[in-house]
């Protein structure tokens, strides 16, 4: 199991596919506000002055959304990263997966990771599964993650509450804390 326990070194905020692109699903989606929440977020990490990792997928499809290239690709333009924090784009899933993220975070003494963003079946929980496998302390924070609807594995439709709610069980305890948006404000609210 993970557990995060107050800092003694910085915390890294890992904002994960929060590109253009993924507003033009057209499927329903759960916690619509979760955009605000990571912003807040984002806005507490850099007041801290700890680190922010942009996680930016980039399609090997070239009629995906996420190709290199095409508007799908960038940042929301309320999430942009700037321009001294940490951008890795990922062609999988998982944000550990063939990239420089564990370096990263190791090469700056970073043991404790925050994650947001979408979806939270797909890269937000394989990234959060490998964190926690690799020995980081890791939150997931629930509305700060969002998803679409989706047809479950025996073709019965589940509504994207019920696949985000799944995703959360299937971190909690094992993987992840699961946490809100403002505890971890709370939790993280003068560490600098």
């Amino acid at each position: 199991m993970s557990t995060v326990a107050l800092p003694d070194s910085p915390v890294a905020l890992l904002t994960i596919d929060m590109q253009q692109g993924i507003q033009r699903v057209k499927l329903p989606r759960n916690n619509p506000g979760a955009e605000q929440q990571i912003a807040t977020l984002q806005q507490h990490w850099r007041n801290l002055g700890w680190p922010l990792v942009h996680i930016r997928h980039v399609s090997r499809q070239p009629d995906s959304v996420f190709a290199p290239g095409q508007s799908g690709a960038l940042f929301q333009p309320e999430l942009q990263p700037l321009a001294h924090e940490y951008v890795l784009e990922k062609n999988v899933t998982d944000a550990f997966c063939h990239s420089a993220l564990e370096r990263w975070l190791h090469v700056r003494g970073i043991r404790q990771l925050v994650i947001v963003g979408v979806a939270s079946e797909n890269s937000v929980e394989a990234t959060a599964r490998t964190a926690s496998n690799l020995g980081f302390g890791t939150l997931v924070v629930h509305d700060a993650c969002y998803t679409f609807d989706k047809t479950d594995f025996a073709g019965n439709p589940r509504s994207a509450d019920e696949v985000h709610d799944m995703a959360m069980a299937n971190l909690r305890d094992e993987y992840a804390e699961v946490v809100s948006c403002t505890s971890v404000v709370e939790r993280f609210a003068s560490q600098s």
